[in-house]
């Protein structure tokens, strides 16, 4: 349990569509003046080395963030993204930035973010990455029983990000039981669910899981990279998003065929956005 170490994804392609996908959420909330409130429920180590002995091990992110760095003409839902991953590098790729150093990078004065880790190997590099930074609050918390407290935050407006390791199966559970507490709780946050595409059937019954909560407006985006049959491993992943900006579903039903092409999806691999529930 908690083995889960994740310097050896890090950069890959499902990093690149999670992380997209936070910076167009936090751009839409950058829209307004008023502050915002980002939590961060599995937050990791914040950035990563990829040229550390993990990332070389598996080499996931050269199919990933590798394929877009060099690229000249890149649709502009990824500007937000990738000025994020350029602010933690020189000319060379080398740092890949998690979720937390890719929405610090767009945070504006007014705006804080909470990060959440219950890890204790990467605790202390998720503290290290922002000490002495007085818009971020790093607690060594399970979020099953520390989110409640943070919400609803004082700004009333913000995002929820709830992106576990899956490494074991009662999280499936876990993740639509913290949402629909987090919901009452908050009816009128966004809320941003990463997972893993191993097989169809588990997904068809999160997927339900998340219709039997009776919330509204939830929106799924999916990036398949192999078929969703092909045996052994991560085959694509979904961010299902509760409350999303107006016009997120059009944006990424921009980016994700581009995204599919590029990263070089193999022939029976999908890719969509749709209304899981609508409004």
């Amino acid at each position: 349990m908690l083995s889960y170490r994740h310097a050896f994804h890090a950069g890959n392609f499902a990093d690149v569509l999670k992380h997209a996908t936070l910076a167009l959420v936090i751009d839409a909330l950058r829209r307004k003046e008023a502050g915002f409130c980002y939590i961060d429920t599995h937050a990791g180590a914040g950035r990563y080395d990829l040229f550390s002995e993990q990332a070389n091990k598996t080499g996931e992110w050269r199919e990933g963030i590798g394929r877009l760095w060099n690229l000249q003409d890149i649709p502009q839902e990824f500007d937000s993204y990738l000025a994020a991953v350029r602010a933690v590098n020189d000319e060379e790729l080398r740092y890949y930035p998690g979720s937390p150093r890719v929405v610090r990078h767009l945070l504006r004065p007014q705006d804080r973010m909470v990060l959440l880790e219950l890890h204790t190997s990467e605790l202390p590099l998720l503290q290290q990455e922002f000490a002495g930074d007085a818009q971020v609050r790093v607690e060594h918390a399970d979020c099953q029983i520390s989110l409640k407290a943070y919400l609803p935050p004082r700004e009333r407006r913000g995002l929820v990000f709830i992106d576990p390791s899956y490494e074991i199966k009662t999280e499936y559970d876990m993740v639509v039981q913290l949402l629909r507490e987090s919901h009452q709780r908050w009816a009128s946050g966004c809320y941003a669910i990463w997972y893993p595409i191993l097989n169809r059937p588990s997904v068809d019954r999160l997927h339900r899981q998340l219709r039997g909560t009776g919330i509204r407006k939830i929106l799924v985006a999916e990036l398949g990279i192999r078929a969703d049959n092909n045996p052994g491993g991560m085959n694509g992943c979904g961010m299902a998003l509760v409350n999303p900006p107006y016009q997120l579903d059009a944006q990424l039903a921009t980016l994700l065929p581009w995204l599919s092409r590029t990263l070089g999806a193999e022939e029976g691999a999908a890719c969509r956005a749709e209304w899981l529930a609508p409004e």
